[in-house]
């Protein structure tokens, strides 16, 4: 099977199991994704629901992050892993939005990634999430890890990784992989996998190779 057929099996396989399984970022509009997404690294989603709950109750436009005492920010966020750095990142990229992007989140990964706590992950979410635009696929962990143990892969290069997906998989599926894959990586494929139980175990080459 070559693996762009597999791909596609693998995606349809994990959409029934997943797709509605998925814990999601909460947001209203396009800043509060993108503030979301800049909390969420190296945290789970549903924490960072927990403190957006009422940090967006608070904070209603660009002008509210930019005018609060970083101190006052840092304790809004302080439950979130590295709040010291998110809550600077969050500051100046709402600088950066009303300074150089008239306020707007921008609609292309070149200048997503000019905004602080922005990298090619969080650009690839924002663009998907907030103007339906797949120009990428988003690479985390969980898609190092079991991209490679899938057999579509053999790195750890997070770039090559998205070159080669983008290969082959249909441009339609780029937004959503990303968050099946998470879902598997969260529930079976985790660091000590559990093959057995796995829908995946007869098209994946960890589960073949290791004669589990």
């Amino acid at each position: 099977m070559k693996n762009s057929e597999k791909i596609i099996k693998i995606y349809k396989i994990l959409y029934e199991i997943y797709n509605n399984k998925i814990v999601i970022l909460n947001y209203n509009n396009n800043l509060e994704l993108l503030i979301s997404v800049i909390l969420s690294a190296q945290t789970t989603d549903k924490q960072v629901n927990k403190v957006t709950e009422n940090l967006f109750k608070k904070y209603k436009i660009i002008d509210d992050y930019i005018k609060v005492d970083i101190t006052e920010l840092e304790n809004d966020i302080r439950s979130i892993g590295l709040y010291k750095t998110k809550a600077k990142n969050i500051k100046n990229t709402c600088q950066k939005l009303k300074k150089e992007f008239n306020s707007k989140i921008p609609d292309n990964i070149t200048d997503l990634m000019k905004l602080n706590g922005v990298g090619r992950k969080t650009a690839n979410v924002v663009l998907n999430k907030a103007h339906n635009i797949n120009e990428g696929v988003a690479i985390d962990t969980h898609m190092i890890r079991i991209n490679n143990r899938l057999g579509f892969v053999k790195t750890k290069n997070p770039i090559i990784i998205e070159k080669y997906l983008k290969n082959i998989l249909p441009k339609k599926y780029w937004g959503n992989y990303t968050n099946l894959i998470i879902g598997l990586g969260r529930d079976k494929c985790v660091k000590n996998p559990k093959c057995r139980k796995c829908s995946l175990k007869e098209l994946c080459n960890y589960y073949k190779n290791n004669n589990l």
